[in-house]
């Protein structure tokens, strides 16, 4: 038997309504991939940088390399992929707060950031890992007024930039 969910975004004007009788209920996790090896360059990018604490592998898991990030909310889970390459457009796209902080810190840490249309009702930007996978960070719009947040840090009037069809 299925119950009502309401789920609610970051910023609580995306607010819907689940249907009661479909069986999804949500992502657990997100699975990128990444070189053999390069562990101790994950946790500097993913819980270094982006503060998601690593959570050790189950064992029998373990054994095939990889690592996972794991926060209240989300999971990123990096597997290792013999033949890797970087996921160029695929990408997951992560909800955060005080995006403005985060590009800085990422700038900081030389990541590659990469603005691109605006898409209304969030300031976003994407990053490349370590490894070239493309992740979206997008912060729900607090004030309607207030300057977009661009991949260089700067303020984007947004009056001049409406909104443009994202991805």
């Amino acid at each position: 038997m299925y119950t009502t969910l309401i789920q609610v975004s970051a910023d609580d004007k995306h607010r819907t309504t689940v249907d009661p009788t479909s069986p999804w209920v949500g992502i657990d996790h997100v699975q990128l991939a990444m070189p053999a090896g390069q562990e101790d360059v994950a946790r500097r990018f993913y819980e270094g940088i982006l503060g998601l604490p690593e959570t050790p592998k189950p064992p029998h898991l373990a054994a095939r390399g990889g690592c996972w990030f794991e926060s209240d909310v989300v999971k990123i889970h990096l597997g290792v992929e013999a033949d890797f390459r970087p996921a160029r457009k695929a990408h997951p796209a992560l909800l955060v707060r005080d995006l403005p902080a985060l590009v800085a810190a990422l700038r900081d840490a030389g990541a590659r950031l990469v603005d691109d249309e605006p898409l209304e009702g969030y300031d976003r930007v994407y990053v490349d890992d370590p490894f070239g996978d493309r992740i979206e960070l997008m912060e729900a719009e607090r004030q309607r007024g207030r300057p977009e947040i661009t991949a260089s840090g700067a303020a984007r009037d947004r009056s001049r930039h409406p909104s443009g069809p994202g991805h």
